[in-house]
This record gives C-alpha cells, structure tokens and sequence, in this order.
C-alpha cells in the first residue's frame, strides 16, 4: 500500500521554474515531487511554497498545522528548508535552531521525519556574494547534527550533484531528475518501501 507523505519546503519542493518570466512552475512530470509520486509506493502531498522560510513565527506553525491536520493521517513527513532563511540574512545557527524548535513540534505528530540539508549554493544572480555560499554549505553539518539528536532521517543533497540554474539557487531540469532518483533512496530508508 503507497505509504503518503507529506513535503514541507520551498521554491525548490514546490517546482519554480527560474528561466520563466515572472517565475514560473515546471510542468509535474519535471518536478521531484510529482516523480515521486509517479511511483507506486507513495502518494506524496506537496507543501513547497516559494520564498518559504523555516515556518517560526506563531502565524505559520498554525497555518502549517491546519496543513498537515487536512491531511492527517501521514506515514512520514520530509522537510527541506533553510534556504530562504540564509537568503534573507539569517546565519546558519540561527536557522538550525529554527529547523530544531520546528522538529520538535513536527515530532508530537508521531509520523517519522526525514530530514534533507538543501544543497548548498553556487554563484549566480541570487548569489553574488561568498559568504552565503559557505553559509549555504554549513547547513549540512548543523542539519546532520539535529538528525542525530533526535533520532530521525537525514540526507545531505549536496552530495547529491544537483545541478543550479544561472541564479545559483533553484534545480534545473536535470536536478529536479537527479533529486527524485537520490529522494527515492532516501525515502525508502527513512519511511520504508
């Protein structure tokens, strides 16, 4: 029976489509979301937002809550995010501690977490400066570290060659193919297949 599992993350989760004027979405065949859920052992429900920081302030845990109790019950939750929060100038403890609290409120929902550190940035029109490069890069070490104080899934995508379009922030094409295939791995271990 396909277990449903529920993506909570950015522009990246959602499928912008960065070439398009205005910001566009990829067509759902493209997108690692919709390829997962292309597979029969998982009905994935896709909470990508685009500009999405770490949800912290009351309005949007409650608002992510009403989210996850519309489609309760879940067999597992994964979260990618941070990035947004590193772009809008937060350091990368600031936004550990921030993925921490909210792991700790996902964690009273009782479904497994998996936990993916987004790959880190390379330059490009959003990233011009190296510092948000190697903050980008920190994530996976901080991340890792959270995954393992509190006994859940992690994945690193920066391991994960996920080739950047020209802003240095969003998946190409070809990086939204080579997520879904590494996201598949990473799904079946933390969730079960």
């Amino acid at each position: 029976m396909a277990k449903q599992i529920v993506c909570i993350g950015d522009s990246n989760t959602w499928g912008y489509d960065p070439r398009g004027f205005g910001g566009g979405r990829y067509p759902a065949a493209v997108r690692w979301t919709a390829r997962l859920d292309s597979q029969p052992e998982w009905v994935i429900h896709n909470l990508g937002e685009n500009g999405r920081e770490i949800p912290h302030s009351a309005f949007a845990l409650r608002l992510l809550g009403q989210q996850l109790e519309a489609l309760a019950p879940l067999d597992g939750m994964c979260l990618m995010l941070g990035s947004n929060d590193l772009l809008c100038g937060a350091a990368p403890a600031a936004v550990a501690a921030r993925m921490e609290d909210l792991l700790d409120r996902l964690g009273a929902c009782g479904a497994p977490l998996l936990l993916i550190a987004p790959p880190p940035f390379c330059p490009g029109t959003w990233v011009t400066e190296e510092q948000l490069t190697h903050s980008s890069a920190r994530l996976a070490g901080l991340y890792r570290t959270l995954a393992q104080d509190k006994a859940i899934a992690f994945a690193d995508a920066g391991a994960w060659d996920i080739p950047l379009a020209f802003d240095g922030v969003h998946f190409t094409e070809e990086g939204h193919r080579r997520f879904a295939e590494q996201a598949q791995a990473a799904f079946a271990q933390a969730f079960g297949a």
